[in-house]
């Protein structure tokens, strides 16, 4: 078996089966363990910027390359948009929250490694992750120069077949030959945000999956106080 199958036809799963069975493992018998373990107490400074700055790029990053790549392509034309106008967009989306995400990622990078407080309450995973997360996210950026030059050149034949990758791994036909004709930057990005999913489930990165969401919308909670007061 060659490398490029090994990585693009067969490590896809090998990273979904790790991500589903671990996640439903951890919180089958570890809730406890399910939680950000917020280290904000230790040192509240910048943190506020910096972790909306992580948090809403790397959101939109995600949900980004779900609608650029997995979506079909016939739903960006009912809106009028084509290939080229397509890329142009994914372009320009993932360079405002790419660099959005980089700022508040090397801002809590830098905190987790230099401040001695966050340092020693910290697990050694912790740093792993936002290490891992970092080297994506510039790969990712790394790949925006190509992608401009291929898109002023009137080409998105590789965002084309990045998505046709994509999609043929959801049927269960992955096509691996379909990524020889991308450059390796695409290809190293490709393998690091896989590996986000095989290492998913041994991490704080949990959370997610568990976001509050509810309680943007849940009714105020009454607080009464316990004292008495004097007659």
């Amino acid at each position: 078996m060659s490398l490029m199958k090994f990585f693009f036809a067969v490590y896809p799963y090998i990273c979904l089966t790790v991500f589903v069975v671990g996640c439903w493992i951890r919180y089958d018998n570890q809730q406890y363990t399910w939680k950000t373990d917020s280290s904000q107490l230790l040192s509240g400074s910048n943190m506020v910027l910096a972790s909306n700055f992580f948090h809403i790029g790397i959101l939109a990053i995600f949900f980004g390359h779900f609608a650029g790549l997995v979506l079909p392509h016939w739903i960006w034309h009912l809106f009028g948009i084509n290939d080229l106008q397509h890329q142009w967009i994914a372009i320009w989306a993932g360079s405002i929250f790419g660099v959005m995400c980089l700022i508040g990622g090397a801002m809590l990078w830098l905190r987790r490694f230099f401040n001695p407080r966050v340092r020693a309450a910290g697990r050694k995973n912790d740093a792993f992750v936002i290490t891992w997360l970092m080297i994506t996210l510039v790969l990712g950026l790394a790949t925006l120069p190509v992608s401009i030059g291929h898109a002023g050149k009137g080409d998105p034949q590789v965002m084309l077949l990045l998505g046709d990758w994509i999609k043929s791994v959801i049927v269960l036909n992955p096509q691996p030959q379909l990524l020889e004709q991308v450059e390796p930057i695409y290809r190293a990005h490709m393998f690091f945000g896989m590996t986000v999913f095989l290492i998913f489930p041994f991490t704080r990165l949990v959370h997610i999956l568990t976001a509050p969401l509810n309680y943007a919308s849940r009714a105020y909670q009454i607080v009464r106080s316990k004292r008495y007061r004097s007659a």
